[in-house]
């Protein structure tokens, strides 16, 4: 009776679990690979903002202009460290479910903590007045607008950016991505009518070469502007609104899904 009664119990809990509601992941399962995809798509294009700000162009165009093709290499292992730290990031908001800072509040001392707090805010200060003197100069040189004007309009862009985030984090990446996806365009255009010497870029993106004391602090401006330290604290945060599955196997299949997300945002960018 008692062995009867078991298999009565498996059956149902079988029934039951073929009945249940299948969750969200498992929802996006069943769906094609370039549905998965796009559902997850979306953190790493707003990191990827930072690697395209006005300090890598005005970085990246004086090495050029100075070393021409010489420098290129640095570009190359700035954005592999870049893909790397990002990684990391969006790993430990997965695996944990907590971002970098709530992580370093529990593991770090408290001064510690304020020390990474002050620096992470000075190099977030910095950056954001290099862009948005960089969305001031863009709108003067191209529609020959007053500086004055131009700043309060790229200041007016910026909180409206922000507010669409009332409507959900998606309104935010697809803006981003946007934004991100016309700045790719203008440098596809841009390779398209200074046509490169492709030999010397394959040559100079693989083997490093640093002609002289100079070219070192271009090629040092040029890894600082790269990696960015406040959008490793933010990417851990960014992976929080696809944490849709809390087992094993959904932070397995998120992280699998975000990792491409950051091949794709980072080398664009």
């Amino acid at each position: 009776m008692q062995a009867e009664e078991t298999v009565d119990r498996v059956k149902l809990k079988q029934i039951d679990s073929e009945h249940s509601v299948p969750s969200n992941f498992q929802k996006r399962k069943r769906k094609g690979k370039i549905h998965q995809m796009a559902a997850y798509l979306g953190p790493a294009f707003i990191v990827s903002v930072a690697y395209i700000d006005p300090g890598n162009f005005a970085t990246n165009i004086s090495g050029g202009s100075k070393f021409g093709y010489t420098l290129i290499w640095v570009i190359l292992w700035s954005n592999l460290m870049a893909i790397f730290l990002q990684t990391l990031s969006a790993k430990l908001g997965i695996a944990t479910g907590h971002n970098l800072p709530e992580m370093c509040a529990k593991v770090f001392p408290k001064p510690l903590n304020w020390f990474f707090w002050v620096v992470s805010e000075i190099g977030a200060m910095a950056t954001d007045l290099a862009e948005f003197l960089g969305g001031a100069l863009g709108l003067n040189l191209l529609f020959h607008m007053p500086m004055l004007y131009a700043g309060l309009v790229t200041g007016l862009l910026t909180f409206i950016i922000c507010y669409m985030e009332k409507y959900g984090q998606k309104i935010v990446e697809v803006i981003i991505t946007v934004l991100v996806a016309i700045i790719s365009i203008a440098y596809l255009l841009e390779i398209f009518l200074s046509k490169p010497d492709w030999a010397q870029v394959g040559i100079h993106t693989f083997i490093p070469s640093l002609p002289n004391g100079e070219a070192v602090m271009i090629a040092v401006g040029m890894l600082g502007a790269t990696v960015m330290p406040h959008v490793i604290y933010l990417h851990s945060q960014l992976v929080q609104y696809r944490c849709i599955d809390k087992t094993e196997e959904g932070k397995r299949h998120h992280l699998k899904m975000e990792k491409i997300d950051i091949a794709l945002a980072m080398n664009i960018a």
